[in-house]
């Protein structure tokens, strides 16, 4: 078998392994909340006789392992359960299943992660590229300390800041619908995308920057400038190619992050996405609605990653090329 193949089978049998271990995490947390569903549902005025059956009704009164291995036996079928609030608020017929809850709630996060996507990876690379290119210089200096500035800043109070500098500009809520043409979509997701925008292009921007300093410092760079090549011929031509593996696993990690870390982006400005239906199942004990999120949190974050490890392994020329 070619390196290559038997390194990404490798890679993607780890990646199910972790899924499988992360699934356990998600289910176990998740177990071990504060507080009884049933009894957050009718009250601590019910009856415990009530309660119980309500329990009963829900699969709450099995043991552990039984519901564990009931739910990922769904998922591995393609269902993700059914959401308790609609029996909590009826008690029984009007529940909904939780794709009909995550579908439209992911789409919207998705959008809001390929939106920023778009303005962030292009803007770190040339930020990380002329930076290289002009290492020492005030330019290099100035992109540096403004990048450290809001890397260094939690995502929400990056958040809060541009509400207070950018509220008369851009809406502070955004309460996104279906009907929305792009436009006024775009409109309302400006500032959540700006934050993410800040976050990520620090961490793409310097991590660029570093691996082609890196590169430029090699011998087979320093022969083609001995040789005459022009600067822009030996940064695309040589230095590039071979930074390629370490640049795509950093935009991998971060748009890994667009997608898991919108959580408190999307708390901040009321976003309809997964990251505020998390929240809310959490606050209102829906197990499936919350189980399902955060499952679909680890397996993006795999997959990403994932992602990152078979460009490094294709782009590596000892791979490609084995003695």
């Amino acid at each position: 078998m070619h390196p290559v193949l038997y390194t990404v089978l490798q890679r993607l049998g780890l990646g199910l392994l972790t899924l499988f271990i992360v699934s356990i995490i998600i289910f176990s947390s998740i177990a071990m909340l504060p507080g009884d569903f049933g009894e957050q549902v009718l009250g601590q005025q019910a009856l415990p006789e009530t309660v119980e059956a309500f329990r009963k009704e829900l699969g709450l009164d099995k043991p552990a392992y039984i519901r564990y291995i009931d739910w990922i036996a769904a998922v591995l079928q393609g269902d993700l359960g059914t959401s308790f609030s609609g029996r909590a608020s009826s008690g029984s017929d009007q529940s909904r299943s939780v794709w009909e809850l995550v579908g439209p709630r992911l789409s919207n996060t998705l959008f809001l992660a390929g939106f920023t996507a778009m303005i962030a990876v292009p803007l770190s690379l040339f930020l990380g590229i002329t930076a290289a290119l002009k290492r020492n210089s005030v330019y290099d200096r100035s992109v540096n300390a403004v990048t450290l500035t809001t890397i260094s800043f939690p995502e929400f109070f990056l958040a809060y800041l541009l509400i207070v500098f950018l509220a008369g500009i851009f809406p502070t809520l955004s309460n996104v619908t279906p009907d929305m043409d792009l436009g006024e979509r775009i409109t309302k997701i400006a500032l959540p995308a700006l934050t993410m925008t800040l976050v990520i292009v620090a961490h793409m921007m310097r991590m660029t920057r570093a691996a082609l300093i890196n590169l430029l410092a090699s011998p087979y760079i320093e022969m083609a400038q001995l040789k005459g090549a022009s600067r822009t011929k030996v940064i695309i031509k040589h230095a590039l190619p071979n930074a390629w593996a370490p640049i795509a696993t950093v935009i991998a990690f971060n748009l890994a992050y667009l997608v898991v870390g919108v959580v408190v982006v999307e708390v901040v400005f009321v976003y309809p996405g997964i990251g505020q239906l998390m929240v809310d199942s959490v606050s209102s004990r829906d197990i499936p609605v919350a189980q399902a999120c955060a499952l679909i949190f680890a397996a993006t974050y795999i997959l990403l990653n994932l992602l990152a490890d078979v460009i490094g392994i294709v782009t590596n020329p000892r791979l490609l090329h084995p003695r």
